[in-house]
């Protein structure tokens, strides 16, 4: 019979870092797991310009994703007390402590410094959001002017799928280069297949106005728009900040290399809100996986009693969608700078699906086996400073 007294991990948010760092914390019997999440549905974020489009579904049931000890609670975090070692929760309340692990993820951007684009524009950033967006392209005739703001991965997805499924009239404004984390070559590729799709790319003349019926560019122009879909830049939640833990710039979470918060040891953060000695990963659910695993692995290397090792891993590239027919796999060093190889066409296509289904995968597998996820290493090392667990 198991003895030992039970320790309380609480991880808020149930994304990809997340849902993987909850089960894999499974790996010992005495740590007792609570998931709180705001959706009673796991969010495929890879998957919702599909969702948006009409072309496919972006919720997973967590009854298939979680090991059967994780208590999901439907419920959003407003404050880690960090002095009490609680949670508080927006139903009023709260989940004690021992170690908390932060995984709240990020959010669409819309800059409140670009006049009308928090009114009149629809994000990608969540599901509610692609709901909307997804309710208003069903209003709209198939020749109505749509414009996508942000020309990175989101941008061209999310326009790729619209002109597949029949749409004319899209402009993709980038404001600046079209898919930069792709090579040059990659770049080529993407703009063909835009050109071939009636995908008008504007890249050098950004978006500063947005009228409910229009879209002013920074030249001078004024460029009719039905809907204005933005795209362009991420957000974090403020939980942190609220909570009176350092962030960086963008509220992402100050850690060293273990993930552990410069503030508090009892707090470790994973996936897109976290940044590590300042220098966050990119923004993606390659680099989510990864971290929560790190994270679970640092929470139970505390829990043992010794030094938890220090983040590593490496990018592989990037998978961008071009309808449901195309893709692109573009290949990158193990520090995410691109490279001029890549492929593209049906294998493209069937490259990111398989890339959209690892990503459940991986957690799945989590709950199957804790402990058993791996990931490629060797394009982050960090020194270990040494914290105290109070």
């Amino acid at each position: 019979m198991n003895t030992r007294a039970a320790h309380q991990v609480v991880v808020i948010g149930g994304g990809y870092a997340g849902a993987l760092a909850a089960n894999r914390l499974r790996q010992r019997d005495d740590v007792r797991v609570t998931l709180v999440n705001p959706r009673p549905a796991f969010v495929d974020r890879i998957r919702l310009h599909q969702y948006a489009a009409g072309t496919g579904e972006a919720t997973v049931d967590y009854g298939t994703l979680l090991d059967e000890e994780v208590r999901l609670v439907v419920d959003s975090a407003t404050r880690v007390d960090t002095a009490a070692r609680r949670v508080e929760l927006a139903s009023g309340g709260a989940l004690d402590y021992d170690y908390v692990i932060y995984a709240v993820g990020s959010t669409s951007a819309v800059p409140s410094a670009v006049p009308g684009a928090a009114e009149h524009t629809v994000s990608l950033g969540e599901l509610e959001s692609a709901r909307e967006l997804r309710a208003a392209l069903d209003g709209l005739p198939l020749d109505a002017p749509v414009t996508v703001v942000g020309g990175g991965l989101t941008g061209v997805e999310i326009a790729a799928e619209l002109a597949e499924r029949g749409r004319r009239g899209i402009a993709l404004v980038c404001g600046g280069t079209l898919a930069p984390s792709l090579g040059v070559p990659g770049r080529r590729y993407t703009a063909k297949w835009l050109a071939r799709h009636e995908v008008e790319v504007v890249e050098a003349d950004p978006v500063t106005e947005v009228r409910p019926d229009a879209v002013v560019l920074a030249g001078g122009t004024v460029r009719a728009s039905a809907l204005t879909v933005w795209t362009a830049g991420f957000a974090v939640p403020g939980l942190a900040a609220a909570s009176g833990l350092r962030t960086d710039d963008l509220g992402r979470l100050l850690t060293d290399e273990t993930l552990t918060s410069l503030d508090d040891p009892r707090v470790v953060a994973a996936g897109d809100a976290a940044a590590p000695s300042g220098q966050p990963l990119r923004m993606s659910c390659q680099a989510a996986g990864p971290l929560g695993a790190q994270a679970a692995d640092t929470v139970l290397s505390r829990i043992a009693g010794v030094e938890p090792a220090a983040i590593d891993q490496a990018f592989v590239g990037s998978c961008v969608s071009l309808g449901r027919a195309a893709g692109l796999r573009q290949f990158a060093r193990k520090d995410d700078t691109a490279l001029t190889l890549y492929f593209g066409g049906r294998l493209g296509a069937a490259y990111k699906e398989l890339t959209c289904g690892l990503g459940v995968g991986k957690i799945r597998k989590e709950a199957r086996k804790p402990g058993s996820v791996i990931w490629l290493k060797g394009g982050r090392r960090g020194a270990v400073p040494p914290v105290t667990t109070p």
